[in-house]
C-alpha cells in the first residue's frame, strides 16, 4: 500500500465513533520468580512468589484497546462487570487508555468480572485461573444495557458485537433484544465476532475464522485442522447467500478473505520473521477492519488494514498486543506477503511446463521481452558458500547461550537450536547484517547473556564471516590448484545460461546479501564476472541498504514505468522474489540442492513459492526450455 494512502486511512480512522458491546474480560499476567520461594507453614508446599504483575483488557476489551491504539478518539464500551477488584481494575485501565466505560454496568449478584489469571515461570504459562465461569446475566441488567445502547447508536458510526465466553452477556433474552436493535437501525453498520452464535445475529456483517466458517457449512473441522482454500471459498459463498451480508474470514498466517456484493477478495498473509504470539490476533484484525469500514472504505481495504494491525500485534509476546499508527505504517508500506501457501505446502498440486521440471506457479498473460536479468549469487549461481547454515546455526547457538553453552541442559539447548533453525529458514536471502540484527533479538529473548556482553550486529557478523571465509578459502584454493573445477562450485548449467543471456543482449546484474567485495572476488575467481560488465552489487555494511532492493530500484528507475515482461530475477531466497513481485517483474525461484548442484530442494521450493515466485526451477539443466519460456532466442 502506498505511504500516502495508508496515512490518509489512518487519519480518517481517528475521527470515527465506535460502540463495542460484548464480553469484557481482564487478562492478569503474574510473572513468578521462584528465587524467593519458601515453604508455606500452613500447607508445607512451595510458594510461588509473583515478581511482576500486569493487567490488560481481554475479550471485547482487547478490541477497544486496539481501537484506542489505532488512534480512535471515541470508543464506547457496553458490557457488565462485578463488584470485585478486577472490575475496578478494568475501569481504571479503560480510563487510562481513553475508552469510555460509562456503559460498563455493575451487576452485584451472580456476576464476577471475567478475568483470566495467567501465571508464568520464564516463558512457560502455567494452568490458568479463571473468574466468571458461573455468571448469570439478569434480565434487568440486559434491559439496561440494551436501553443504553439504543440511546447512543445514533451518535456512533459502527457497532461491534463481541461474544467471547459461554457465561457472558449473550443469554437468549439478550440475543433476541440485540437482533431487534439491529433491525431498528438498518442504516447502521453492525459487525459480529462470535465464538458460538455467528448464525444468530441477522442483519450484521460477520467476522469469523476459517474453522468457524467451515463448521457453519457442515464441515467437521478440528481447531488445528487445515481448511483448504477451496473449502473457504465454498463456505464464504454459502454463508453470504445465507446471511445476505458481507463477511470477513481470517485464515491465520494464510491471510484472510472477504465477500460482499462485488465478490470474493483474498488478502495474503504477512511474512513475519520474528517469534509470534497469536493470542488476541482476531481482535486486532477486527479493530483494524471495523474502524476502516467506519471511515468509509470498502471491505478489501478494511481487510488489509486488519491484517496490518494483526501483523503488528502477533509479534508482541505474553500479551494481547495493540498496534499504533506508526507501527502499522512500518509494516503496511510495501508489506511482505505469503503467497500460494497451499501449493507451497503440497507439491502434489504442482503444474509443470510440459516435458520439463520447470514448475509454473503463476502464468503471465504477456509475451516476455527480457532486457534485464538479475541474479542472486550464493545458491543460484555459485555453491562456494554451500553449507553456510551449518556455520551460522552453531555460531548463533553459541552467541545465545554464552557462558552456558557447555553446561546448558538438553531442553534449553534444543529450544535454542529450534529457534535458530526457524530463524535461519525464514531469513535466508536477506543480507547477513540484518540476520545478525535479528540474532541480537534472539540473544535477548533467551536471556542467557548479560546485556553488557551482548555484541552489536557488526560484532556478530565478524564472528560469522571469519568462520565462513575459512571454509570458502579452502574451496577457492582447491579450484585455483586445479583439484576441483568450475562445475564443482556452480549450479548445473548456470554459467552457460549466463552466457546465453549475455549473447542475446540481455543486461545481467549480480545482487547479493554477501559483502560486495567478497561477491566481486568470488565471481572473478570463478571466471564469469565479465558477463555482468561491472553490474555486481553486494552488502555495503549498512543495515538500511538492501543490495537486491537497491538494484531492482535502479533498474526500474532506468526503464521508467514499462517494466512488465522486461525484467526477470533468478534467486534462491525470498527477498529477490518479493521485491521483483512488488515491481511487476518475472520472478524465477531457483530451488537448488547446493550439495549436489542439481535437483530440487523441497524446503527452498516451499519458501520461494510463499515469497511470490512465478516459476520454480531446480537448476539450469533444462536451459533451452527455460530460454523458450522467457522468449529469448
Amino acid at each position: 500500500m502506498k505511504k500516502e494512502q495508508l496515512q490518509k486511512i489512518l487519519g480518517d480512522i481517528s475521527a470515527v465513533k465506535i460502540a463495542v458491546v460484548g464480553d469484557f474480560c481482564l487478562d492478569a499476567y503474574w510473572f513468578i520468580d521462584e528465587a524467593m520461594s519458601e515453604i508455606s507453614v500452613e500447607t508445607n508446599q512451595a510458594t510461588r512468589p509473583v515478581r511482576q504483575q500486569r493487567y490488560t483488557l481481554g475479550g471485547a476489551g482487547n478490541v477497544t484497546s486496539n481501537l484506542a491504539a489505532l488512534g480512535v478518539k471515541d470508543i464506547r464500551a457496553f458490557g457488565v462487570i462485578g463488584t470485585d477488584p478486577f472490575g475496578a481494575e478494568m475501569v481504571k485501565v479503560m480510563k487510562a487508555t481513553g475508552i469510555d466505560p460509562r456503559n460498563l454496568l455493575v451487576q452485584e449478584e451472580v456476576w464476577h468480572t471475567h478475568t483470566y489469571a495467567k501465571p508464568y515461570i520464564d516463558d512457560r504459562e502455567l494452568n490458568r485461573v479463571d473468574f466468571g465461569n458461573y455468571n448469570q446475566l439478569s434480565q434487568e441488567t440486559a434491559d439496561r444495557l440494551i436501553g443504553n445502547l439504543i440511546q447512543e447508536i445514533p451518535e456512533v458510526d459502527i457497532v461491534l458485537i463481541n461474544q467471547q465466553v459461554p457465561s457472558g452477556i449473550h443469554i437468549e433474552y439478550f440475543k433476541r433484544r440485540l437482533v431487534e436493535v439491529i433491525a431498528q437501525f438498518p442504516q447502521k453498520m453492525f459487525i459480529v465476532d462470535s465464538r458460538n452464535f455467528n448464525d444468530y445475529y441477522t442483519g450484521a456483517i460477520r467476522k469469523m475464522n476459517d474453522t468457524e466458517a467451515a463448521r457453519l457449512c457442515g464441515l467437521d473441522k478440528k481447531p488445528d485442522e487445515v481448511v483448504l482454500y477451496s473449502e473457504i471459498v465454498s463456505s464464504a459463498n454459502t454463508l453470504y447467500e445465507r446471511y445476505g451480508k458481507p463477511l470477513f474470514i481470517t485464515r491465520g498466517s494464510k491471510g484472510s478473505l472477504t465477500i460482499d456484493g462485488s465478490g470474493i477478495s483474498e488478502i495474503p498473509g504477512l511474512m513475519i520473521l520474528s517469534k509470534v504470539d497469536t493470542v488476541g490476533a482476531g481482535d486486532s484484525y477486527l479493530a483494524g477492519a471495523a474502524s476502516t469500514l467506519a471511515a468509509g472504505y470498502d471491505m478489501n481495504i478494511a481487510a488489509k488494514i486488519g491484517s496490518f494491525v494483526a501483523g503488528v500485534t502477533v509479534q508482541k509476546l505474553f500479551q494481547c498486543g495493540t498496534a499504533t499508527p506508526e507501527e502499522i505504517m512500518a509494516i503496511g508500506v510495501e508489506p511482505d506477503y505469503i503467497f500460494s501457501a497451499e501449493l507451497a505446502e503440497n507439491p502434489r498440486h504442482a503444474k509443470y511446463l510440459e516435458g520439463t521440471e520447470i514448475e509454473i506457479v503463476n502464468k503471465w498473460d504477456h509475451t516476455p521481452q527480457i532486457e534485464h536479468a538479475i541474479f542472486d549469487h550464493d545458491g543460484t549461481i555459485s555453491t562456494l558458500r554451500e553449507g553456510w547454515e551449518l556455520i551460522m546455526g552453531p555460531m548463533m547457538i553459541k552467541a545465545i547461550l554464552g557462558d552456558r553453552f557447555h553446561d546448558a541442559d538438553e531442553v534449553l539447548y534444543q529450544k535454542v537450536k529450534e529457534r535458530c533453525d526457524e530463524f535461519i529458514d525464514k531469513t535466508t536471502g536477506i543480507q547477513t547484517l540484518v540476520q545478525m540484527k535479528g540474532l541480537i533479538g534472539l540473544v535477548r529473548e533467551f536471556g542467557c547473556v548479560p546485556e553488557d556482553k551482548i555484541l552489536d550486529e557488526f560484532g556478530y557478523k565478524k564472528i560469522y564471516n571469519d568462520e565462513l571465509l575459512e571454509m570458502v578459502k579452502v574451496r577457492e584454493a582447491k579450484y585455483a590448484n586445479g583439484e576441483l573445477g568450475l562445475e564443482d562450485f556452480t549450479l548445473k548449467n548456470a554459467v552457460p545460461f549466463l552466457q546465453k543471456l549475455h549473447d542475446a543482449g540481455v543486461k545481467l546484474y549480480l545482487a547479493s546479501g554477501t559483502d560486495e567485495a567478497d561477491v566481486k572476488s568470488e565471481a572473478q575467481g570463478l571466471g564469469y564476472d565479465h558477463l555482468f560488465e561491472g553490474r555486481i552489487y553486494g552488502a555495503v555494511g549498512d543495515i538500511n541498504k538492501e543490495a537486491k532492493k537497491i538494484v531492482l530500484d535502479r533498474i526500474l528507475d532506468s526503464i521508467a514505468e514499462d517494466a512488465l515482461g522486461k525484467v526477470v530475477t533468478f534467486g534462491d531466497g525470498p527477498v529477490e522474489m518479493r521485491e521483483t513481485n512488488k515491481r511487476g517483474g518475472i520472478s524465477i525461484g531457483v530451488a537448488s540442492n547446493e550439495l549436489r548442484r542439481y535437483g530440487l530442494n523441497e524446503s527452498k521450493r516451499k519458501r520461494l513459492i510463499k515469497a511470490g515466485a512465478d516459476v520454480i526451477i531446480p537448476d539450469f539443466s533444462q536451459l533451452k526450455q527455460l530460454l523458450n519460456l522467457l522468449n529469448i532466442k
